[in-house]
């Protein structure tokens, strides 16, 4: 974070508040930053250990609250502005790299296998047992984010906006598919022998955390979608 804010204000003493990094990307970055320490660094992610739901909603706001925020931000441009030298040069060999991973297709795929792989019980259940699997788990899903937010904000050109829609309702209708599965599931599958709370049965736990899943991750999704939808029927300037 204290790399952006210097490279900001760096930009911004020479050109101008708002140029080159608008305002609201600034702000972009500051509540993604804040989404982050909610989800790792709060009751959230106490009560995440004991509730497959409240683990739902930490998974949420990584993946579709902090990555679109940070992916929105134009970190780059400023990380660019806050180097000097060699600094920019490596900067610039791992950017490569992260548009090479950012790629639509890559991009999605490493997405989907996060999002599946790290459901499937044994491997849940072993990340609440094991302090740095669980901490994979968080990168899986935060990286695996960003890479896909990256690949649906990276462009505005009219060209990409059917790209970015076949992201966003593919990931969508995954994201479905799991809730579904989860909803309808005759037994809890991330069972531990500690009770969720509020009383709730860990089945009952399950399928909180499967409306979460449905009801926040699919608006985020959906809203996503019209963005791009409005973006891509927006009438061209005239020359």
């Amino acid at each position: 974070p204290a790399g952006y804010v210097k490279g900001v204000a760096t930009l911004w003493r020479r050109a101008g508040v708002g140029r080159g990094i608008r305002v609201r990307e600034a702000a972009a970055f500051a509540a993604g930053w804040g989404a982050l320490v909610v989800a790792l660094y709060s009751p959230v992610d106490v009560l995440a250990d004991r509730s497959f739901a409240v683990h739902m909603a930490q998974h949420e706001l990584l993946m579709i609250v902090a990555a679109p925020l940070l992916a929105a931000s134009r970190t780059y441009e400023a990380w660019s502005w806050a180097l000097r030298g060699g600094g920019v040069r490596t900067l610039a060999a791992i950017a490569a790299g992260w548009r090479w991973l950012a790629s639509p297709g890559r991009a999605w795929w490493l997405h989907a296998a996060a999002l599946w792989l790290w459901h499937v019980p044994a491997l849940f259940l072993a990340a609440l047992g094991n302090e740095a699997i669980h901490a994979l788990q968080h990168a899986s899903f935060f990286v695996s984010a960003l890479l896909f937010w990256w690949a649906v904000l990276g462009s505005r050109r009219r060209s990409h906006q059917g790209t970015a829609l076949a992201l966003l309702v593919t990931t969508m209708l995954q994201m479905n598919a799991l809730g579904l599965l989860l909803t309808f599931a005759p037994e809890p599958w991330y069972a531990t022998g500690e009770p969720p709370p509020w009383g709730l049965t860990a089945l009952e736990d399950q399928q909180l955390g499967a409306l979460v899943m449905w009801m926040f991750g699919g608006m985020v999704y959906a809203a996503a979608a019209l963005g791009v939808v409005f973006r891509w029927l927006a009438p061209v300037p005239e020359a």
